[in-house]
Parts: C-alpha cells; sequence; structure tokens
C-alpha cells in the first residue's frame, strides 16, 4: 500500500498525516508545524537524529527538555519525562503504522508511550516508510523480531532477544500473544499503546516518509 493511502486512513481516524519524500523533506514539516518559543520534548529515536530534528531543537528557537543534554543524572532524566506532559510538542516516531492507520508503539520506561496517549498539546511522529505493515499482527510481529531486539542490544538489555535476535516467546509460546516475552528486570517491552480514532482531532500528527528510518 502506497504512503498516501496510509495517511488517509490516519486522517480517517482524526490524525493529521503528511507524505514527504525524504528525511530533509521532513526536517522542513517538523520545523512548519513548530512554533518559536514552543516547549518541546522527545521520546527516544534514533529516526529524530537521522533527521537532524534534534538539532533544529537546539537550535534556540524552542524550550527544548533535551533529555540527551550531557551530564544528566538518572533523577534528572526522569525529570524531563515528567516536564514531557506538559510540553507544547512531544517528538517521536512510531514502532509500526497499520494500513488502516493505527499506530502501536510498545516502551520499556513508558514515557513515549504515555506521552503520545495524553498529555502534551501537540505529538509529531516521524515514520519511515519501513514501518508500515499491514496489520496489528504484524504490528507486533515486527516489534518482536526488529524493534525490540535492536534496542535491547544498544541500549546493553540483558534480555534474551538482545542475544538471540528475536523475543523469546516466538520459540517457547505456540501461538505468541501481544505481551508474551522474557521475565528479565531489563524487558524493554513492558507497556503497549495502540493508537486507533482519536478524540481529539489533529493532537496527533503523523509524517510518514519515503525512505527508511530508523527500527
Amino acid at each position: 500500500m502506497n504512503l498516501q493511502t496510509v495517511a488517509e486512513n490516519l486522517r480517517k481516524n482524526k490524525m493529521e498525516a503528511y507524505v514527504v519524500s525524504d528525511r530533509k523533506a521532513a526536517y522542513d514539516k517538523v520545523k512548519e508545524l513548530l512554533h518559536i518559543g514552543d516547549v518541546v520534548s522527545v521520546g527516544g529515536s534514533l529516526t529524530l537524529d537521522e533527521c537532524g530534528i534534534l538539532s533544529l531543537l537546539r537550535n534556540g528557537d524552542y524550550t527544548f527538555l533535551d533529555r540527551y543534554e550531557q551530564g544528566l543524572s538518572r533523577e534528572q532524566i526522569s525529570e524531563i519525562y515528567r516536564k514531557s506532559f506538559l510540553a507544547d510538542c512531544y517528538l517521536c516516531s512510531s514502532n509500526a503504522v497499520t494500513e488502516d492507520g493505527v499506530l502501536y508503539n510498545v516502551d520499556g520506561n513508558s514515557n513515549r508511550v504515555t506521552a503520545i496517549g495524553y498529555g502534551p498539546k501537540s505529538v509529531i511522529l516521524v515514520v519511515g516508510k519501513n514501518k508500515i505493515v499491514k496489520d496489528l499482527d504484524e504490528a507486533i510481529y515486527r516489534v518482536k523480531t526488529i524493534a525490540a531486539p535492536i534496542n535491547a542490544k544498544r541500549l546493553n538489555c540483558a534480555t534474551p532477544c538482545a542475544k538471540i535476535g528475536h523475543c523469546i516467546s516466538l520459540d517457547t509460546c505456540e501461538h505468541p500473544e501481544m505481551t508474551d516475552g522474557c521475565h528479565t528486570s531489563g524487558r524493554v517491552c513492558c507497556n503497549y499503546l495502540i493508537s486507533a480514532q482519536q478524540r481529539h482531532e489533529g493532537r496527533v500528527k503523523v509524517i510518514l516518509v519515503d525512505e527508511d528510518l530508523g527500527l
């Protein structure tokens, strides 16, 4: 399915949706959607970094609650997570977007899924075409085989998926369900958010990029 059709289905679910050609165009669209002086925050996202959006947020035009600032303690980072819920705009990516316009996201700390669901006045998700899936079953499988294992390895989490490259539930469960997985303390799949039709129309904005980005 082409990105324009996915965008149309996102709009049917009361989200704003835009299709852009590449990461530079995604950068430009984010800049267009932001307002000078906005309080902005981000979820953990390689996509935002790949698009240069973190540099945009640090240019002085915005009050950036920067979770990546050097020297922050764990407590200071947690405080940024909490302050993010009152931000004018929250930026992140999505683990998957279904063809019928549903967002699927899974978190460990869960600051991102919480902010997507409620809090910030506006949420902007930048999503590469590699994250478009047919349905929720494919979204669940994508997280278990791509997003979670790579993130766990990148973050040095001592989980089975970091070692074997996929969720252990695919080996131990005959029919793995969404929440099946390991029971380690470093588990990265703790809270699950499915964003279907929105009550607050236009709060969630999805930029679909015709390029592979992120995990």
